[in-house]
């Protein structure tokens, strides 16, 4: 069938207008054709976050293992932290260069190229005992991590159907608490083993996830329409959109509205010629700018900020600031086990992903403003609390006072739960438009990589210094976030990618036709 590029779409529709048009699909995407290879695709994708979960978490799981002292032992705590944080070192520095990738050569490019660094990475790290050799694979498989989540959720959310993008790029990041359960597990499921393969095999499993990525790109998920549009491939775009969201009707309404739209948004911002400089260059760019610096920052410093805890005593706790009392905490009620402390840190991730599935889903229900707004002033809430608690446990050693941070651990987290996990991606992506999509969540990965780090070297050395009253250094974060969402983070539920920019850029139009008006 001959595509129609030049069908235009009904006048004056109103904005959401996908949510009317007629659509040639099954309300249950399950007995759609289409639907069912799209959303396949997407779930493929989204082993990219899983991916980052298993590789992130995998250091602080074989920490327990006896085998993997073979390589660590008798390191200096520094530099044991400096392999840890190895993963968040590379992905800094692949960020802003995969931003260049995925705009030039395509999303699928990206992402096969990031899968295939880790793949490398993970041979090479698998073979060798030495220390930096194992460092420097875990560098080179964050670049390759990084290369692919710059493009990838940029893939889930530019070919997701409109009635279902909002929780499908929500559910993206969700997925990062499966890497994390699968790296506790199989380290658990090794750790009876008495040779190097107790250590090899969790290692080695790394592929896995990146395997799962190349299978999905080539067989299921499609380029992103927007890309290809933007390259003035307009006949391959409307293909596209008619056989994954129409069952390859070309006609379809809700079809050839996308289509129009698409093209219509991209050949504006083509007259502008975005570049970094155009974050700097009108009010709107500069309020998206200041959200994706300011969500990667809260991604790491609401409390939640990774550290190398692990590192001490080689005990596996749960990377975070309201956890550094666990292991002390589960020792004084006679969790003493490394495995059993392990388990409860298994728990909660498993805690962490059902809650982060819960929030993605509510995120289109219910609006995103409103799950930012009550996750920072949740986790302010149950932070001051634990503070209290901890500094009981801590100075007046309460048992039940340090008894009681442990569900607060779980209640705290599936606040942040609620909306950090599953809008970290999301919401920079959907506020962007395409030209500066791939270049803004490069900086809002990039200054999440650059937090995590700074987190991995100054939080034990604060600790060490405050203890517990290190906990009010977040709570003042959560304070300014709460005002920072309060402010600044504008609700986009139920609009198309191309209709969210109109939140940010109506305003500018309206202010330039008024002086328009004034001359």
């Amino acid at each position: 069938m001959t595509a129609k590029t030049d069908t235009a779409p009904p006048t004056e529709l109103p904005l959401e207008a996908f949510k009317l048009l007629p659509n040639n699909t099954d309300k249950n995407w399950i007995k759609d054709k289409g639907l069912r290879k799209l959303n396949l695709g997407i779930l493929f994708m989204f082993s990219t976050a899983s991916s980052a979960g298993y590789i992130a978490s995998l250091v602080n799981s074989l920490l327990v293992l006896p085998q993997f002292a073979t390589i660590i032992g008798g390191l200096d705590p520094n530099i044991i932290g400096l392999i840890i944080a190895g993963t968040s070192l590379g992905a800094f520095l692949a960020f802003v260069p995969a931003s260049y990738i995925a705009d030039k050569h395509g999303r699928k490019i990206c992402v096969g190229l990031g899968c295939s660094l880790v793949i490398v990475a993970t041979i090479i790290q698998t073979i060798f005992r030495n220390h930096w050799a194992f460092f420097s694979m875990r560098v080179l498989s964050g670049a390759g991590m990084g290369i692919s989540q710059t493009a990838a959720p940029l893939l889930v959310t530019e070919i997701a159907h409109p009635r279902q993008r909002q929780t499908a790029t929500a559910f993206y990041n969700a997925t990062w608490c499966l890497g994390g359960i699968g790296s506790a597990a199989v380290t658990f499921a090794t750790i009876a083993l008495t040779n190097s393969w107790s250590w090899r095999i969790p290692c080695l499993l790394q592929v896995a996830y990146p395997i799962s990525q190349l299978i999905g790109l080539v067989f299921f998920v499609p380029e992103s329409p927007r890309w290809l549009v933007s390259k003035g491939r307009k006949d391959e775009a409307l293909v596209i959109l008619a056989r994954y969201h129409a069952n390859g009707r070309i006609d379809d309404e809700l079809v050839q509205h996308e289509f129009c739209q698409i093209c219509d948004t991209i050949n504006a911002e083509a007259a502008q010629s975005r570049n970094w400089n155009s974050f700097f260059s009108s009010k709107g760019d500069m309020h998206r700018l200041a959200i994706c610096v300011l969500v990667g920052l809260m991604q790491e410093w609401a409390g939640n900020g990774k550290k190398p805890e692990a590192v001490r005593d080689h005990m596996l706790t749960y990377p975070g600031i309201l956890s550094y009392y666990l292991a002390p905490i589960l020792g004084s009620v006679g969790i003493t086990k490394a495995a059993d402390q392990a388990a409860v840190n298994v728990s909660l991730q498993a805690w962490n992903f059902l809650l982060s599935a819960a929030g993605a889903v509510a995120s289109e229900r219910y609006g995103r403003r409103i799950l930012w707004l009550l996750s920072t002033a949740g986790m302010l809430l149950f932070l001051s609390i634990a503070t209290l608690l901890a500094g009981l446990f801590a100075e007046q050693h309460l048992a039940a006072a340090g008894i009681a941070v442990v569900p607060l651990l779980f209640i705290f987290f599936g606040f942040y739960d609620m909306a950090y996990a599953p809008l970290f991606i999301s919401y920079p992506a959907e506020i962007l438009p395409f030209q500066l999509r791939a270049k803004g969540l490069a900086v809002t990965l990039s200054v999440d990589a650059a937090a995590c780090f700074f987190n991995q070297y100054v939080n034990p050395v604060a600790f060490t210094a405050l203890q517990w009253k290190y906990y009010c250094v977040y709570i003042g974060c959560l304070v300014v976030f709460l005002g920072v969402v309060y402010f600044l983070f504008p609700e986009t539920k139920g609009r198309s990618l191309e209709e969210v920019a109109m939140i940010f850029d109506e305003s500018e139009e309206e202010n330039t036709d008024s002086r328009k008006e004034a001359i």
